[in-house]
């Protein structure tokens, strides 16, 4: 399983298990785009950020798991779900449309709710 490292400046790092069982089209896009940068924004309890891949939904879905991250065909976005988002019924994460899941964080999830709009952030490979 491939490990990337995302890298919040000025926070630090989480590191994330790419899982390609799911989608793995999409999964092998996003490892294939690697590294590149990008600028963080919240939603409630995830944080997501623009990538360089334009992919369609594979077998997309809205409830995820505290932990999961997931790629977000409408807005080219990788997601990084750690709680409650603004559409989200109770405490599980809720994708505002549906997204294709592509990992889980293995490290650093804590970190999450201390990144804000604007927060720069570097996507490579992992160790």
């Amino acid at each position: 399983m491939e490990v990337i490292l995302l890298r919040f400046h000025g926070i630090g790092e989480v590191t994330v298990a790419l899982d390609p069982a799911e989608n793995p089209s999409t999964v092998s896009k996003l490892s294939n785009a690697l590294p590149f940068r990008s600028v963080a924004s919240r939603w409630g309890d995830e944080v997501y950020f623009e990538t360089p891949v334009k992919h369609a939904e594979e077998k997309g879905r809205v409830e995820m798991e505290v932990g999961a991250v997931a790629y977000w065909p409408r807005g080219k976005a990788m997601c990084i779900f750690f709680g409650p988002t603004p559409v989200s019924q109770g405490d599980r994460p809720k994708a505002y449309s549906p997204v294709n899941f592509v990992g889980t964080v293995e490290a650093g999830l804590d970190l999450l709710s201390k990144i804000e709009d604007g927060c720069q952030v570097t996507v490579s490979r992992g160790r």
